[in-house]
């Protein structure tokens, strides 16, 4: 596993950042180099997350952030620029999986809140930061995808349908972008050992729940596909979905692969 070198000195601002997937990304980009900007709604487990990435000599600062409030998401961005100088990573990996019910039996306004949080965050975290990029003439934006994407599951309309918005405005946001040398780009990890996929193993609503927890990757390996895209050989796959569920997608990132999770 490669460390990447070009993300050294940078400011990464990681949403979602309090545990799981984006923890470990954020513990990722700090062990690379990056100063890491973490954000969630919990501002307790934020500080515990910060002080373990300190005492193992990275750099990472806390801020509060709900991502269904743009004004939190501008905050949250103004506060990296301001404690760092810069902002030259996003990572949009803030996501809910509530309501795990059927359409016709599932509650309208969390049905709603899925939209704010895995949509209009993604939508957010782009806006927000995309100013500072554009004068800095620079940028990589991540986006947490899913295989959701391309599905069509029980119990999963919320999801399915917010990770097939969050993959067309990672490509759209691509067009625009591409000739601005900033970087967008798609991430889908498969299925990870995360509390999001326990409660989907609770849930018992589809296939998905049914997968043995040992089928699962560690989040750690999320961190290190994110890594890898916010460095030089992740240029190739701005504007894609790029997927570490194949065995072509972990090998370039130098994960282990033993059939697809």
């Amino acid at each position: 596993m490669v460390k990447q070198l070009s993300i050294e000195g940078k400011t990464a601002l990681v949403l979602g950042a309090s545990k799981g997937i984006g923890l470990a990304c954020a513990n990722k980009l700090a062990e690379c180099g990056a100063t890491v900007v973490m954000a969630a709604r919990s501002l307790e487990r934020l500080e515990s997350a910060v002080q373990c990435i300190r005492e193992q000599g990275g750099k990472a600062i806390a801020t509060q952030c709900d991502v269904a409030s743009y004004r939190s998401v501008e905050s949250a961005v103004q506060s990296a620029l301001k404690q760092t100088g810069r902002l030259d990573i996003v990572v949009n990996n803030a996501g809910v999986i509530e309501p795990l019910t059927s359409l016709a039996e599932s509650d309208p306004q969390e049905w709603s809140r899925a939209v704010d949080v895995n949509v209009k965050g993604v939508y957010h975290g782009m806006r927000a930061a995309l100013p500072s990029m554009l004068e800095a003439g620079s940028g990589v934006i991540v986006n947490m995808s899913s295989g959701a994407a391309n599905s069509a599951l029980l119990g999963w309309s919320h999801y399915c349908s917010t990770k097939a918005a969050v993959k067309k405005l990672t490509e759209v946001a691509h067009v625009e972008l591409q000739h601005k040398n900033i970087r967008v780009v798609g991430l889908s990890p498969g299925t990870v050992a995360t509390d999001m996929m326990a409660a989907i193993r609770d849930a018992k609503i589809n296939v998905v729940s049914e997968l043995d927890w040992a089928s699962h990757i560690p989040p750690e390996w999320v961190g290190e596909a994110v890594a890898f895209l916010c460095g030089p050989e992740g240029q190739a796959y701005a504007g894609t979905d790029f997927s570490i569920k194949t065995k072509e997608g972990r090998q370039a990132v130098g994960l282990p692969f033993h059939g697809a999770a």
